[in-house]
């Protein structure tokens, strides 16, 4: 069974998707610094029972770089016109990591009517995160996300020596070493199709623009998902996280009506890639019911 290749057009936006498997139709949406090829492993463990689709976000990979569009809203504008281009009348599993784990949550208040069952694996609810942020030790944790705000400092230094950088913020936020993990369509190391990715022209500007359109809205921005979410969320959480600690979790209840909580000991930040075979497992287990 092959990967195949699609173009879909939201409005004036191009988003490259990759689709694999037949069955319920599930969308995944990668964080930063990453694309859809985050999902290869998984999507060829789940491919009997589900049609995978990934995305390529705005900005990313194979999709267009619009100069702007990079708030949470519209993001999940984005996943929404995919979901009604590829399946129109359809309601659709949608997993989501990091960046992507935080439009999955925007998408399940915005668009519920497009949304079954939410997965989200080592992302805060968005509202949570910034009543936590300033009050925790996530206040340290989450330093890159400060420097990202500098002018072009930040991608200098991601792009330098052929993004060594990247390569150590991907190593140092997983768990296991490179070589236990699959390689996705790639062979080689783990790590280079996501860093080659991320220094093509354009890429790094985007990706960054999610960091700063945050900052420069503001916090209160997030009121809109202060809400209780109506959709069943499941909750895979690496506990390794340097990045995002444990504690975003604590009061999570609050905003879901139906919650299901799962803490990995001995993962971390990439949770689906330090424990392909157990999230893979508890997500067709989630999607299935």
């Amino acid at each position: 069974m092959k990967v195949q290749r699609q173009r879909v057009e939201v409005g004036s936006l191009g988003i490259q998707i990759r689709a694999l498997g037949e069955g319920p139709l599930v969308v995944g949406l990668h964080g930063f610094p990453d694309h859809g090829e985050t999902w290869s492993g998984l999507m060829r463990i789940l491919a009997p029972d589900f049609r995978f689709v990934a995305l390529d976000l705005r900005g990313y990979g194979g999709s267009d770089q619009p100069a702007a569009g990079y708030d949470l809203s519209t993001l999940a504008g984005d996943v929404a016109g995919v979901i009604r281009t590829i399946a129109p009348g359809e309601t659709v599993r949608v997993v989501g990591h990091d960046w992507g784990g935080a439009i999955a949550w925007a998408l399940g208040y915005e668009y519920p009517e497009l949304v079954d069952r939410l997965s989200i694996l080592n992302a805060p609810h968005p509202h949570l995160f910034v009543k936590r942020v300033f009050t925790t030790s996530q206040l340290v944790r989450s330093w890159y996300m400060f420097f990202f705000q500098l002018p072009w400092l930040p991608e200098w230094t991601l792009r330098r020596s052929d993004g060594a950088t990247l390569q150590r913020m991907l190593r140092g936020a997983a768990s296991v070493p490179p070589e236990v993990l699959s390689c996705g369509e790639d062979e080689g190391d783990r790590w280079d199709p996501f860093v080659q990715a991320m220094l093509r022209p354009g890429v790094l500007r985007c990706a960054l623009a999610y960091y700063r359109t945050a900052f420069r809205q503001g916090p209160w921005k997030m009121r809109r998902y202060a809400g209780l979410l109506e959709c069943p969320v499941q909750v895979l959480w690496g506990e390794d996280d340097p990045a995002l600690g444990v504690d975003l979790l604590r009061g999570l209840d609050r905003y879901v009506s139906e919650l299901d909580v799962v803490r990995i000991p001995g993962a971390g930040h990439w949770v689906h890639w330090d424990a392909e075979e157990r999230v893979a497992g508890l997500l067709k287990g989630w999607w299935g019911r």
